[in-house]
């Protein structure tokens, strides 16, 4: 029997990149200590919960995703003392607390790859993915299978001259979630962290714990070959079930999956409540009509994105449970991608990308710096970026790497992980008041106009917009139970969408372009009772009538609702 009361339906979720947040010590890296630093800050914001990205112990080959101990606190970050005051510091002002699941893969340092590795007949060799060879001697990979990283998902081990499999870096090991004791391991993990009081899980590219039996080679691709394998594989409905009925379901939690590859209707099974599996999902289709396949850059189209956000909303609708992001840590920011060139216009494009998303049903996410229409990083040299991902990109075109230098350096400015791990921006002092050290990464030197002090004491700022705006969607039962209908579809310029729920009708307005476009009202929504609830221009448009939108005007009004 489920413990869940779905408080995640009328939630906005915070993620912290904790090593980009607040350094409490000088050390250059954010830490434990300085996100309780700032609960008071992310509290006044009007969110209910938090989202932190991996803090346990790790080697860092991936910033972290690289776990070596699943029940410690990396010491870069503090100690499990720190993180059970931050707990309880979050507690006590109501903020619930997400943590990072990373369990399709463990560090290379991990304590049960470091005995798996040690022969070929131990306890834990069937932990992971160990396989002979192919061609003479076995010195070919047991597959065709290539990381998500770039290059083969295999390395050899000379020690027992096998093969093991990684998805991501060769320091990440990939879990054999096949074995019944490595399921048992993550539900101990799992209620581990529960009985400390987190509330629910972030689970890391979940869709590919179950692999297709015997691994068969994939079909080509040119960027990842296998995933029809290794992508919602045979037993991952079963395994998500298990861990739900072992370790999620035991407390009120929310549990989000990173839904690689996942599709409309793989969502409708992973999210549908009588399964007990996950409560949402990230998709990532939005998220790539700007970039085909996350790699490939190509002209962002606003209907293509219109088309994605209505069939996630009329598909999900009473069946399943929707996820509402723009940014996050592997994602670039959000601005430029979906507005262009908006010049002058930051803080009015800013608000009409939070209204055009959020009144949309699902559980929304701001990721840090968000709030303050954080801007991606002016990247000059190849050289300035850290990521792992941009390592293994050089690494593959090897020795032609300098010859394709410019064409790489121009993607990953604009796609590159490293742009959302820039520290947070919280004043105009030196390092943007993240540290009183050197930081880890470098920081945007746009920091002294856009910063947390600033949109705090500007009334009109994107901050201050973004409190309204949750202000407004929480208990708000035509956002959260409401149907969506989409107007304009066609309309390259236009996202018009209307909310409807026990006689109420929000209407949605939000002009995508830096220039002026027409706007004329659908018959069903004209002559209604009227009420301007959300503007970024001002409030200035008190009656719903055939108008000419501002650049990136947005506005939100509630039709027939009794004053």
């Amino acid at each position: 029997m489920s413990n869940k009361t779905r408080w995640y339906k009328d939630s906005f979720v915070y993620q912290i990149y904790p090593r980009s947040f607040c350094d409490s010590n000088g050390d250059g890296i954010g830490d434990i200590q300085g996100i309780i630093s700032k609960l008071d800050y992310i509290q006044d914001l009007g969110v209910k919960a938090i989202w932190l990205s991996p803090i346990y112990k790790s080697p860092n080959y991936d910033n972290g995703y690289d776990i070596s101990d699943y029940r410690d606190i990396s010491p870069e970050f503090g100690s499990l003392d720190d993180f059970k005051k931050l707990i309880s510091e979050m507690h006590k002002r109501d903020l619930k607390l997400i943590m990072d699941l990373v369990v399709n893969h463990t560090s290379f340092e991990h304590e049960w790859f470091i005995k798996s590795k040690e022969s070929t007949d131990n306890e834990f060799r069937d932990y992971y993915f160990w396989r002979k060879g192919r061609g003479k001697n076995g010195k070919k990979p047991p597959n065709n299978w290539t990381s998500r990283f770039g290059g083969s998902a295999w390395t050899y081990d000379e020690k027992t001259g096998e093969w093991y499999l990684h998805l991501f870096t060769k320091e990440q090991p990939d879990l054999n979630w096949d074995n019944p004791k490595v399921r048992k391991e993550v539900e101990d993990i799992v209620n581990f962290w529960l009985d400390l009081g987190v509330d629910g899980f972030r689970c890391d590219v979940i869709t590919y714990i179950s692999k297709a039996k015997d691994l068969p080679n994939g079909k080509w691709h040119p960027f990842v070959r296998g995933d029809e394998h290794f992508t919602h594989g045979p037993n991952i409905h079963t395994y998500l079930r298990e861990l739900s009925k072992n370790g999620f379901s035991k407390k009120d939690t929310m549990i989000v999956g990173e839904g690689a590859g996942v599709n409309l209707e793989q969502a409708l099974i992973y999210t549908n409540e009588e399964n007990e599996e996950l409560d949402n999902v990230f998709h990532f289709e939005h998220m790539e009509t700007d970039f085909y396949k996350q790699v490939l850059p190509r002209k962002f189209k606003l209907t293509n994105l219109k088309k994605i956000f209505s069939r996630w909303q009329l598909g999900l609708f009473q069946k399943g449970w929707n996820s509402l992001y723009f940014e996050n840590h592997d994602f670039p920011r959000s601005l430029k991608r979906f507005t262009g060139d908006y010049k002058d216009k930051r803080v009015e494009a800013a608000k009409m990308l939070a209204i055009s998303l959020y009144m949309q049903q699902g559980t929304p996410y701001i990721y840090q710096g968000q709030e303050i229409g954080m801007t991606n990083y002016p990247f000059e040299s190849i050289d300035d970026f850290q990521d792992v991902v941009v390592t293994n990109v050089r690494r593959v075109f090897g020795v032609f790497e300098p010859l394709f230098r410019p064409i790489i350096l121009k993607v990953l400015k604009v796609r590159a992980r490293d742009n959302a791990r820039t520290p947070m921006q919280w004043d105009d002092s030196e390092n943007a008041g993240f540290t009183k050290g050197t930081p880890w990464f470098l920081i945007n030197p746009n920091y002294t106009e856009i910063n947390t002090k600033n949109d705090l004491l500007n009334h009109d700022s994107i901050l201050n917009f973004y409190k309204k705006l949750i202000k407004y969607r929480l208990n708000n039962e035509v956002i959260i139970k409401g149907y969506y209908q989409e107007y304009n579809s066609g309309n390259e310029d236009l996202h018009v969408y209307i909310r409807t729920y026990n006689g109420v009708t929000i209407l949605v307005v939000c002009n995508y372009k830096n220039k002026e476009v027409s706007f004329n009202p659908h018959p069903e929504t004209v002559n209604k009772n009227c009420n301007l609830v959300l503007h970024n221009y001002g409030y200035d448009r008190p009656v719903l009538e055939p108008m000419i939108l501002r650049p990136y005007e947005a506005l939100v009004y509630e039709l027939n609702k009794t004053k």
